[in-house]
């Protein structure tokens, strides 16, 4: 039998955001996913495998090649796949590209979280920052909110207006403070290791939705902002004990572990508070990859 090899645009044609979103909250339906990493590394370059089991689902080993030099030779930085497993038998089902599980996963983890806890009202949306991540954000937003207008601030301004050409309506801020302040709904997706997000900019009933910090130095919004909001998280195993955005504020006290409300395995729990900051991380994890790898397998079986 021939192995299905999934490339980025063979895969993408059959995909739709608010299917992923289903799709996700059907699998944390399932029982709870075993997930374990490695990591090597060979002087800059490394290697990481996430693997995931979700009983009733498969099995999935995302590995992503990470080598710096690759550029200066014209090749990408970063390469990998997706080994996809049946879960009755154990063999290789698919392997699908690693750029299109981590676009469609990345993004539609936030969407699913956004569809719940932010106001079904929300008119307007502020993306700060204008990378790769940005754009798959904005798309998969605009299909969730399509009566929403969005704003792009990045900390280089010229790559925002950039982000805005190809985006015509996306409108550029250059105040973050009242960017942020104005939007009913904060996607941010940047390496900071500082705070950029202040918690004396937000406002009752907006939703915050963090995505950037994935390091336990890194944080893209300050102590208040953490203290003003009810928090969330995609899986509590997989995100707040090593992403600095929950685990410094847990550690200094600003936060206690029962302020974290709940998360994907307690769907049910995640709904807008009146005239309440809801505060969702998404942290990731290879469970979220294998749903989502199954979600591209399955609509691309159909395209077939």
């Amino acid at each position: 039998m021939t192995i299905p090899f999934i490339s980025f645009d063979d895969g993408e044609t059959g995909l739709d955001w608010l299917g992923l979103t289903q799709a996700l909250a059907d699998g944390h339906a399932l029982p709870k996913a075993k997930v374990g990493d490695t990591l090597l590394r060979r002087g800059p370059d490394t290697v990481l495998s996430r693997t995931a089991w979700i009983d009733g689902l498969g099995m999935a080993v995302k590995t992503a090649t990470v080598f710096p030099g690759n550029p200066d030779g014209k090749k990408p930085m970063i390469n990998g796949a997706v080994n996809l497993y049946d879960d009755q038998d154990g063999t290789l089902t698919a392997l699908i590209d690693f750029h299109l599980v981590t676009k469609w996963k990345t993004a539609g983890d936030s969407l699913l979280a956004a569809l719940r806890l932010a106001k079904p009202e929300s008119r307007e949306i502020l993306l700060v920052g204008a990378g790769t991540v940005g754009q798959s954000l904005y798309e998969a937003f605009r299909a969730g909110f399509p009566n929403a207008q969005f704003k792009i601030w990045n900390r280089t301004q010229p790559k925002a207006k950039d982000f805005a050409k190809n985006a015509p309506d996306v409108e550029v801020a250059t105040d973050l403070a009242q960017a942020v302040h104005s939007a009913d709904i904060i996607l941010s997706a940047t390496m900071s290791t500082d705070p950029i997000i202040l918690g004396e900019w937000l406002r009752p009933g907006q939703h915050l939705n963090l995505i950037g910090a994935y390091r336990p130095d890194m944080r893209e919004v300050d102590d208040l902002a953490i203290k003003r909001s009810r928090i969330f998280v995609d899986n509590f195993d997989t995100t707040v004990d090593h992403i600095g955005e929950l685990s410094i504020p847990l550690e200094t006290g600003v936060i206690q572990p029962q302020d974290l409300v709940a998360d994907f395995y307690d769907l049910g729990a995640f709904a807008p508070v009146t005239d309440e900051i809801t505060l969702f991380k998404n942290g990731g994890g290879a469970h979220l990859d294998l749903m989502t790898s199954r979600f591209i397998l399955d609509r691309w079986c159909l395209e077939k």
